[in-house]
């Protein structure tokens, strides 16, 4: 097993833990809005790519809530199938989880038929992250091909606290974030 797929499963398993600690009702109060910071990265009615959370990823359906409310059309990434490129889709209705079907890799995506979408800032779930803005992702590397083909896109991760470490096996493909936000600061990169 290679060090990045050894550590996927430690920090996915730190992941699972520190979520279940968590009562209900505080879960559903954390990151439920973008930090100032954040929001004011994003440019006037940009569209805003985000993800829909799987498991216990960190949640992201209040940001999208937050961003459509102050006129930003909001995205979610779409696959045509398990071997496709990563693309986004317009979420028209954040609020209305009926406009999503299932997606290759689980979670949901905007259904096919949704007008395709260039994010200007895209929130993106991880498994890990440093304060150097290097991103351990799932292992299929949607977003860091996504993120190489639009360098303009600013990137933000998303994440639990618990999902941080010290350092990463990165490889020269890997996309470096922003920043990171985490339900007790945010953790900038400045270039």
């Amino acid at each position: 097993m290679d060090a990045k797929q050894a550590l996927r499963k430690i920090m996915r398993q730190r992941r699972r833990d520190h979520v279940a600690s968590l009562p209900d009702g505080l879960r559903a109060l954390i990151l439920n809005r973008p930090p100032a910071a954040i929001a004011a990265m994003a440019p006037a009615g940009a569209t805003i790519g985000l993800y829909h959370p799987v498991a216990v990823e960190a949640p992201a359906l209040g940001w999208a809530r937050w961003f459509a409310e102050q006129g930003h059309p909001v995205a979610l990434p779409w696959f045509a199938g398990r071997d496709a490129a990563m693309a986004f889709r317009i979420w028209a209705n954040p609020w209305d989880e009926g406009l999503l079907e299932p997606a290759p890799f689980g979670g949901m995506q905007p259904a096919g038929d949704a007008a395709e979408a260039a994010p200007a800032l895209v929130v993106v779930p991880l498994v890990a992250f440093t304060d150097r803005g290097e991103r351990l992702g799932q292992g299929g590397g949607h977003y860091d091909r996504w993120l190489a083909a639009n360098p303009q896109a600013i990137a933000i991760g998303l994440a639990w606290d618990c999902q941080q470490a010290d350092s990463l096996p990165t490889e020269p493909h890997d996309r470096l974030l922003r920043a990171v936000v985490t339900p007790t600061r945010i953790h900038e990169r400045h270039a």
